[in-house]
């Protein structure tokens, strides 16, 4: 099976697939190039899409990324990063495997089409010339057979003719012999140019033409082949990912399974415990029939404690329970966050104090590490002087030492709050049992007492206060004594270091320098609880105001 001997008469078709065959192979690059730009594309998007989602360095979603539920979602992101790098390789590989090498053998490919059809069309003018000169060499051999015949003719007429003269007539017959041999001549030019053309005519379709038929189909057939290796190693670089994929997937799996729901609830109450005790129980006061305490002053001032006004007449108590409303100030946005977190709870400002702590001391060995490296720097100076001046590191030296000083007195000063924090919360916690069940033993359920159960403003439990008993005296007017409660009795003054404005509910402004009432110290939660007349009170960061206790105090003030 070969073209020369099957197509010998198929030039122009064999020229027209050979090209259409380049063609294809063109189209196969063309297909392979937008493939890579689709992958590059994808992976590009891919990569965006796992920055998107990224947390932030330094932001509130960084540290909300400790859940193990969101490192598996930061895991998936990465591995998704990974497996965008996988589509990059696809589209590097298929680019130098695929279409630099076939983009280079289409141009060799095409220069040798080009050649063999060169050829074809050489051996085919040749062929064209041939048939022409013996075109030629039969018309003129017919010519000279037509000249030399009339010539006979007109000899033997001439011959013939008694009144032409013997000079006409001899001149007659000797042209009819000149036409005679131009004839001969031409037929034997002829039959030479016949058997030259017939040979250059079984040499051009027997081998000229077969030869070079032949190296265009071999030519054709290696451009098969090249095309189907090319979709083999098409094939090949997806397959070579397929394993990195599949490593990427399989941590994606991994992830998920790391996911610890009980490790992520842990958290959760690491995240928000404030460290206080919840409120206790509620005591019944029974409104139906008057009563007198019979309690004594001395045991009334025992159980409310040091500081305390004993008696409070006229009604029930303003204290608030503030776990179950609204009024709390977790709300609050101050201004500026105290440096001491006296505005969190004690386990939330443990936590931060802790932090800060950390960062302190992270802070210095930094600089130490500084230190260590200029005195060492130092050293190499004065040991070879022509390296450096000693003492143009004095200064840095000078300043780096000075910052790990202030970061230590910085430090000092955190740790002692961390301290007083970590110290104060087991000794009230445990002082607030003691008391719950002191009350228990000294107070009847029968008798009406009343627990001052309070909340800070930031929404967290204070202490149960020492508990403090109300003598309740006959009241003309039951629905008056009812609706109409008295103030808190006042326990000090204070005065004010700062101007606070209050504008979240629960708070009230101060101004520097005002003097005003205390009615409820600070419970640890870093407020404190004060009136400027009958209708102005509310909570103020204690760090703002200079507080005065009366520890004499019996007969409470209730307003300025």
């Amino acid at each position: 099976m070969s073209w020369g001997t099957e197509l010998w008469d198929q030039f122009d078709n064999l020229e027209k697939h050979t090209q259409w065959g380049i063609d294809i192979l063109e189209k196969y690059i063309k297909f392979v190039k937008e493939r890579t730009e689709i992958e590059l594309s994808y992976a590009k998007q891919l990569r965006n899409l796992s920055k998107k989602y990224q947390p932030k360095k330094n932001s509130k979603e960084e540290e909300e990324y400790k859940y193990t539920s969101c490192k598996a979602f930061i895991s998936t992101l990465n591995e998704m990063n990974d497996y965008a790098g996988q589509h990059e390789v696809i589209s590097e590989n298929m680019a130098s495997q695929i279409i630099v090498d076939l983009a280079r053998y289409v141009q060799e490919l095409k220069q040798e089409r080009k050649s063999n059809f060169h050829d074809g069309r050489k051996a085919q003018q040749h062929i064209e010339t041939c048939w022409k000169q013996l075109e030629s060499s039969k018309r003129r051999f017919e010519r000279d057979c037509k000249e030399a015949d009339r010539a006979q003719q007109y000899f033997e007429k001439m011959d013939a003719d008694i009144n032409v003269t013997k000079a006409d007539v001899e001149k007659a017959r000797q042209q009819a012999q000149i036409r005679h041999q131009m004839a001969e001549d031409s037929k034997a030019d002829y039959s030479s140019i016949l058997q030259k053309f017939n040979h250059e005519q079984h040499e051009y379709y027997h081998t000229h033409i077969p030869n070079i038929f032949q190296k265009i189909q071999e030519m054709e057939e290696r451009r098969i082949v090249r095309m189907g290796e090319s979709m083999k190693t098409y094939a090949e670089v997806d397959r070579q990912v397929i394993p990195i994929i599949g490593k990427c997937l399989d941590g994606i799996v991994k992830a998920a399974e790391s996911i610890d729901q009980k490790n992520d609830s842990q958290l959760v109450i690491e995240a928000y415990k404030s460290g206080f005790e919840p409120p206790g129980d509620i005591e019944f006061e029974d409104y139906t029939q008057p009563m007198k305490r019979t309690v004594s002053d001395n045991s009334l001032s025992n159980s409310r404690g040091e500081g305390k006004p004993d008696l409070k007449f006229g009604g029930k108590s303003k204290g608030k329970l503030w776990p179950f409303i609204k009024k709390n100030k977790l709300s609050l946005k101050l201004g500026a966050t105290p440096e001491d977190f006296s505005n969190l709870p004690p386990e939330q400002r443990r936590k931060k104090l802790q932090q800060k702590v950390d960062e302190l001391n992270k802070e210095i060995q930094k600089e130490m590490d500084q230190r260590d490296a200029i005195t060492k720097m130092k050293d190499v100076y004065l040991k070879n002087p022509q390296m450096g001046d000693p003492a143009s590191l004095d200064h840095k030296l000078a300043e780096v030492s000075q910052n790990i000083e202030k970061l230590r007195l910085e430090t000092q000063k955190f740790e002692a709050w961390l301290a007083e924090v970590e110290g104060r919360l087991p000794a009230r916690n445990e002082q607030a049992r003691r008391q719950s069940g002191l009350y228990d033993s000294q107070n009847p359920p029968t008798v009406n007492n009343c627990a001052q159960d309070r909340e800070s403003p930031d929404g967290s439990y204070t202490e149960e206060q020492n508990q403090e008993s109300e003598v309740k005296v006959l009241a003309t007017d039951f629905d008056d004594e009812f609706d109409d409660e008295e103030p808190l009795p006042a326990i000090g003054t204070c005065k004010a270091l700062y101007t606070f404005e209050g504008q979240n509910e629960g708070t009230i402004s101060v101004v520097e320098g005002e003097t005003l009432y205390v009615i409820e110290e600070d419970k640890g939660d870093g407020w404190t609880r004060i009136r400027r007349n009958e209708d102005e009170e509310g909570y103020v960061p204690t760090s703002y105001v200079e507080v005065c206790l009366d520890k004499n105090a019996k007969g409470a003030k209730t307003y300025i």
